[in-house]
């Protein structure tokens, strides 16, 4: 629900969301520059990974056919591969929503438990690609149950309980 809020997909009751003084829902309705993986990422399932990612490039048209390879290539799948995303695997789905996110460069990269269904492999990708963008000043927001991931990869950890959210000491945690 925190990502649905921080994304613009939901209304929060109370409060705000701001950007550079710029408030969510009243100077934009959604955060600038964001790619973003969350459950139920709404997929065509009769279409192939390519061609869903095409299909959602072309909404913003920041990105050509090849950058949507190279990102689908990047995650580990195979841009050719003519199976319909409905016949993809559990893991082969995750990595290309994660491929969706990263494609368009974006600033900022807000990411709900982006390992799940991933065998080792897969998580060390990863882990590998949000190293590099986070090399390049890209803010990444992620969500894990996996201790490890956020270990390697979190600067800071919040934790949401109770409706509030606290900061852990990474010494701590």
């Amino acid at each position: 629900m925190f990502f649905r809020a921080l994304s613009g997909l939901i209304r929060i009751d109370s409060g705000t969301i701001s950007l550079d003084d710029k408030e969510l829902h009243r100077d934009f309705s959604v955060l600038p520059d964001l790619g973003i993986m969350i459950e139920n990422t709404g997929l065509y399932p009769e279409l192939t990974g390519f061609e869903n990612l095409c299909f959602l490039a072309s909404l913003r048209n920041i990105v050509k056919e090849e950058e949507v390879r190279q990102s689908i290539l990047r995650v580990g799948l195979d841009p050719y591969d003519k199976r319909t995303y409905r016949k993809y695997s559990l893991g082969m789905k995750q990595r290309l929503s994660f491929a969706q996110a990263i494609m368009e460069s974006p600033q900022i990269l807000m990411l709900d438990e982006v390992t799940n269904a991933l065998d080792e492999d897969g998580i060390e990708m990863v882990r590998s690609i949000l190293q590099e963008e986070k090399e390049k000043g890209v803010l990444i927001l992620l969500t894990s149950h996996r201790r490890e991931d956020l270990k390697i990869l979190a600067d800071k950890i919040y934790q949401v309980k109770n409706g509030s959210i606290d900061i852990i000491s990474k010494a701590d945690f």
